[in-house]
């Protein structure tokens, strides 16, 4: 089988990638990043990188048109981004989908769009089933947009599903391990993780109260390979997370635990981090019966294991990435 990977050289498309290597199948990736998440496959004659946008309909049609299977991964993700360049976020990940959508359309391509549990915004509803409400702030506030697009996607998504294309929608929650983020930057994992690195305190927003699930790489993984490959899953949204709760606080303490750290925590205002354009969600946390029962996925792995083996790959990579 050849799979087509846009956002193949992120985090997440990266080890999708090994993932399918894995199974003997051929994988090609569509992504402007460098080439550092995936260098140790430029040698496999059964990887092909294209550096290009989705953006640029010419290649995307001609790499869709030679695949089996696409996963679209390919967005601007991170917190600096929505609300530093809201009108970037919106554009990639509404535009971007279409065009990715349109030509799996015309060549009637399974594509397996990667949302996000942003997608629930504020509901205080929690855990979020994946027909949940969304509630979210208004909009002259950034911190929305990237749930807006996201959520725009999963629309279009279904209108071609509508039409006759298999779609299936997958929301991950807070999904970490080796090659998440360069340090200092994106998510709260890697923000904690360049400041262990230094031995600096560890910027906790608030009282660190609000709770994530926190989901490793691996077990994300396997369920985004069984939404491609199963037909059941077809038409459907899965939430792709573990339901086990942990506090900011406890991530950091954790973190500054196993790491063997020489630090603490100190207590910032998310104005100080984010500006005005910000707003926190104080818990986020997954139904995920449809994953465990259509899937066939269960998240597995311990934070605390999932923590050592990340922290000794960034230690490993230090500033080189």
């Amino acid at each position: 089988m050849k799979v087509l990977i846009t956002g193949g050289a992120g985090f997440l498309g990266s080890h999708l990638g090994d993932a399918f290597l894995a199974k003997g199948d051929e994988v090609f990736v569509l992504d402007q990043a460098k080439d550092f998440k995936i260098r140790h496959n430029l040698g496999n004659p059964k990887f092909h990188y294209f550096q290009d946008s989705i953006l640029n309909e010419e290649i995307l049609d001609s790499l869709v048109f030679k695949t089996d299977l696409i996963y679209h991964m390919a967005a601007v993700v991170g917190v600096e981004h929505y609300v530093g360049d809201p009108y970037n976020v919106l554009n990639v990940n509404i535009n971007g989908t279409q065009n990715v959508l349109k030509a799996a359309f015309k060549y009637n391509k399974k594509i397996i769009f990667t949302s996000t549990s942003e997608v629930y915004g504020r509901n205080p509803k929690v855990p979020f089933s994946e027909d949940d409400d969304r509630v979210l702030g208004s909009t002259r506030i950034d911190r929305w947009c990237y749930s807006t697009s996201k959520a725009a996607g999963e629309h279009f998504c279904f209108a071609y599903y509508k039409m006759g294309l298999p779609v299936v929608i997958l929301r991950y929650f807070n999904v970490y391990g080796p090659r998440l983020d360069k340090i200092d930057v994106g998510r709260i994992l890697t923000i904690f993780m360049g400041q262990i690195l230094r031995n600096e305190l560890l910027s906790v927003i608030g009282d660190g109260m609000q709770t994530r699930c926190f989901t490793y790489i691996d077990d994300a993984i396997k369920a985004t390979v069984a939404a491609g490959l199963l037909k059941e899953a077809e038409g459907k949204i899965f939430n792709v997370g573990d339901e086990k709760e942990t506090t900011i606080k406890e991530l950091a303490e954790r973190m500054i635990k196993i790491s063997g750290a020489n630090t603490t925590i100190k207590y910032v205002t998310k104005e100080s981090v984010y500006g005005d354009s910000y707003e926190d969600i104080q818990r986020r946390v997954p139904k995920v019966e449809l994953m465990n029962n259509i899937l066939k996925v269960h998240a597995e792995t311990s934070l605390d294991d999932g923590l050592r083996t990340t922290i000794e790959w960034f230690r490993a990579i230090g500033k080189n990435f």
